[in-house]
């Protein structure tokens, strides 16, 4: 319920007048948009929004660049692992190829020695 007891409809509206009256007063009050102080705040307030802008220009800038090194970094580490991982395959390879070509060189010591038995005992039971 309102503090204010007004009994009849005329204190009502003498004070609702009032009101009015004292927001009107209050508006008039205000320095008009030409005062040297009003444009001094509104120069401020431009200023302060530039170097906020100019801020986050240069925070953008500055991530777009650490994601360019990052991704660089990423593509070198990507092309040397690529690479040791080609010279390894390359290796076990060229290891496979040797074991194979020493395993046929064994082989074919083998069966020359086999061959080479069978022809002495041929020739002994001569």
């Amino acid at each position: 319920m309102s503090a204010f007891d007004f009994r009849n409809f005329n204190d009502r509206r003498e004070h609702s007048a009032n009101a009015k009256a004292a927001l009107l007063a209050k508006f008039k009050a205000r320095p008009a948009a030409d005062d040297p102080e009003v444009q001094a705040r509104a120069q401020a307030r431009a200023e302060v929004a530039r170097a906020r802008d100019e801020r986050a220009r240069e925070r953008e800038a500055a991530r777009l660049e650490a994601e360019r090194k990052a991704a660089e970094e990423k593509r070198l580490r990507e092309e040397t692992e690529l690479a040791a991982q080609i010279a390894r395959e390359a290796a076990e390879l060229a290891a496979a190829q040797e074991r194979k070509s020493a395993e046929l060189e064994a082989k074919k010591a083998l069966r020359d020695a086999r061959y080479a038995a069978r022809k002495a005992k041929a020739k002994t039971k001569r």
